[in-house]
């Protein structure tokens, strides 16, 4: 039987209930304890560590800005509470003393924290301190602080000091993000910064990456475009992680709890990682998507898998008005995690499938019972008391179903009203043949207030189809362009920029053609849910904005799927790890990507200075890293046609949803035609996996209006 291949959601999670449990390793039964038992709204299964007296040690947690992000991605308060946490603080806000209980510190390592735990050891705020750091902690800033502790006597309050390597946010089970905010694309092909600040956000990216190489367990080979911050981050990444393995007796990946792989020198075993900069296609940046997780980034602005949406105060009383209301999409979240990428009529017929199951389940229950309702059983007292102790078993789980699909229920509300008022499946519809548009049909579409009202959404849809385009756009097309979609509401700033960069993604996109044409169904069948579910949505928005215009809402969008086409990146991660089976067009593209193996005595690369590369062509963007870094290391034939089973994919810029998606569709797809199911497709029998990262994941409001408008106004 093939075992349970662990995601790196997974192993982050099972990191942190170690540091929960004062670095102490849980039982092995409690390591996937926090998905299952939080499902049914209980307190996790955990099992924290006891003190002498054999009760478990209550702790405080304390978390500087990145720390809350890390944990708040993959636990609730239950999980905190089910390893003794009784409260949780950020080391910024103003804390009051708590003497007899010890505290936690996740933080990153800098001055300023280091100052802050120190002034909290002065004061007593706290008992024992175990303080673990986000990252490895540089040796001068550790002096510095054993330095300050020494000498204000409070060395003795400090229990422990670890490096954990999580400086990375996890938002999927094979997605994470640097956290490094929404400018660093502005800032990686912006002349304006200088190289200290460049500098650093080189190796901001370098040690997050040597954090989730530690936290998967097994050092990859990397591949990367020559020239470019992707190839600077490939050298410094590969250098570190010659240095630690050489340097370190007892290395960070020959340690227990590591795979098998991280120790096999054989380089198919391991996973590949693949870093590209933003620039090799800058589409899924600005698509319109019409996948669950793309549309609820896109439309209702997720940030670390929480939502914020507007609904009713009363259902039956639309007149009480709406009420803001936040969601957590959690990993405990079935629904979520059935249908995050799937198209999202699909998702409303699986609604309706689900509401469905759960009365027919709940009708068994009460039916048992003899009681007229769920809400009915804790006051009966005339079932018997075999079926009453069944019920009263299954109430926890149904309960939390019911909650989990009506905050879906609200959720595909508010998604069906943005759907509408901004046409998104018109959008959606025409970037699916984009190349087919003419230039006439893309200035009418521009120019026409009934084809589309936000003004953004048609300056994404122009980018798109400019950077997409064969056709040659002269200075006068582009001028009658630029009038329409200023007089259309539109900031044009960003398009001295684009014009730019449009000459370097022309050269690296490349999209498989649709395997098959859009699907659309002749009648109702294909989609019915999409039919059931506005029967209930419509009541809701009889008196609302939508009102008479909700069905025609629903017949519009409800027959439309998805062309199966694989994007830019998904082509060159293919070509990476699946050279047999890829296009000769990917193929050529990816033929002198960079090889670099940190185990390798040859494979290894230079790492000259940021400004050095500035001097050098970046393909006429203005302070874009560009140029060749110097001899580099090219690959042989063999370890171009190499495969890979697993590979990470991270892009040097900001990352979208639907590249995300994109990749695990491919992967799913690939294995499944090499046989499916755990333990079938990829390289030797394993089924493949891609997990995708980037600096942060940045929707297209953010990049449009906050990077591609500042650099436009930079290159104006």
């Amino acid at each position: 039987m093939v075992a349970h291949q662990q995601s790196l959601r997974d192993r982050q999670v099972a990191v942190l209930e170690k540091i929960l449990n004062l670095n102490h390793s849980p039982p092995e039964t409690s390591s996937t304890h926090h998905d299952p038992s939080a499902a049914n709204g209980l307190i996790p299964q955990a099992t924290p560590i006891l003190n002498s007296d054999g009760d478990p040690i209550w702790k405080v947690l304390v978390f500087d800005n990145l720390g809350r992000d890390v944990i708040s991605s993959v636990l609730r308060v239950n999980d905190l509470r089910g390893w003794g946490v009784t409260i949780h603080l950020n080391i910024n806000s103003s804390r009051h003393p708590i003497p007899d209980v010890p505290v936690l510190y996740l933080v990153e390592p800098t001055a300023a924290n280091l100052n802050l735990i120190g002034q909290d050891l002065s004061r007593n705020l706290y008992a024992d301190a175990y303080i673990n750091f986000l990252s490895s902690i540089p040796r001068p800033l550790m002096e510095d602080f054993a330095a300050q502790i020494a000498d204000a006597g409070t060395s003795e309050s400090v229990a422990q000091v670890y490096d954990q390597y999580l400086n990375f946010i996890v938002g999927e089970p094979d997605l994470f993000s640097l956290g490094m905010g929404k400018d660093t694309y502005w800032a990686l092909n912006s002349a304006q910064p200088k190289d200290d600040e460049l500098d650093a956000v080189i190796e901001r990216i370098v040690s997050g990456l040597f954090s989730v190489v530690v936290t998967m367990g097994a050092i990859p080979i990397i591949r990367c475009p020559r020239g470019g911050a992707a190839e600077m981050i490939a050298a410094k990444l590969d250098r570190k992680l010659r240095d630690h393995i050489l340097n370190s007796k007892d290395n960070l990946f020959s340690t227990q709890g590591q795979r098998p792989s991280a120790a096999a020198g054989t380089p198919s075993s391991r996973p590949v990682l693949v870093i590209v900069d933003r620039n090799v296609d800058l589409i899924p940046m600005l698509s319109h998507s019409w996948t669950y997780q793309s549309l609820v980034s896109d439309v209702l602005k997720m940030h670390l898998n929480r939502i914020t949406i507007e609904t009713p105060i009363d259902e039956d009383n639309p007149a009480k008005g709406r009420a803001k209301r936040s969601y957590d999409l959690s990993s405990n979240d079935f629904f979520w995690a059935r249908n995050a990428g799937v198209p999202f009529p699909q998702v409303a017929e699986d609604i309706d499938a689900e509401l469905t199951k759960y009365k027919e389940d709940a009708n068994e229950i009460t039916k048992n019972t003899g009681a007229s309702s769920l809400e009915d059983l804790q006051n009966d007292t005339s079932s018997s008391a075999q079926h009453l102790k069944a019920a009263i078993t299954l109430l926890p789980e149904l309960r939390e179903r019911k909650a989990t699909l009506d905050m879906h229920m609200n959720i595909a509300t508010a998604l069906l009203k943005g759907i509408k008022d901004r046409q998104l499946d018109n959008f959606f519809q025409i970037e699916e043949n984009i190349t087919k548009q003419t230039k006439a049909q893309i200035l009418e579409l521009l120019s026409d207030d009934a084809k589309g009202k936000e003004p953004l959404d048609k300056l994404r849809l122009f980018i798109i189809w400019f950077l997409s385009t064969e056709q040659d756009v002269s200075r006068t097309d582009m001028e009658r362009f630029e009038e329409a979609l200023a007089k259309a509401g539109s900031d044009v700033t960003a398009l001295a920029y684009v014009k730019r960069v449009r000459e370097i993604t022309r050269m690296t996109m490349m999209t498989s053609a649709p395997s098959a044409p859009p699907v659309q169904s002749a009648g109702n069948e294909l989609l019915r849910g999409f039919s059931s579910i506005s029967n209930r949505l419509t009541d809701r928005f009889k008196d609302g904005a939508l009102g008479a215009n909700f069905e025609n809402l629903i017949s519009g969008v409800k027959n439309f799927l998805p062309a199966n086409k694989d994007i830019t990146l998904t082509k060159i991660t293919e070509s990476l790890m699946d050279p047999a089976s890829a296009s000769s067009s990917a193929i050529a593209k990816t033929e002198d990507y960079l090889y670099f193996d940190p185990r390798s005595a040859n494979a290894r690369g230079t790492m000259p200075a940021p400004s050095q590369i500035r001097q050098q062509s970046a393909g006429g963007i203005p302070g874009a890293l560009g140029g060749a870094l110097g001899p580099g290391t090219g690959a042989s034939f063999g370890q171009r046609r190499q495969g890979f089973s697993e590979a990470i994919v991270f892009t040097v810029g900001g990352g979208s949803m639907d590249e995300y998606g994109n990749l695990q569709d491919w992967a799913k797809r690939t294995s499944a035609a090499a046989g499916g199911g755990p333990g079938a497709g990829g390289v030797g029998g394993q089924r493949r996996r891609v997990v995708y990262g980037s600096t942060d994941l940045v929707n297209a409001e953010d990049f449009v209006v906050g990077e591609l408008a500042r650099l436009g106004r930079e290159s104006a």
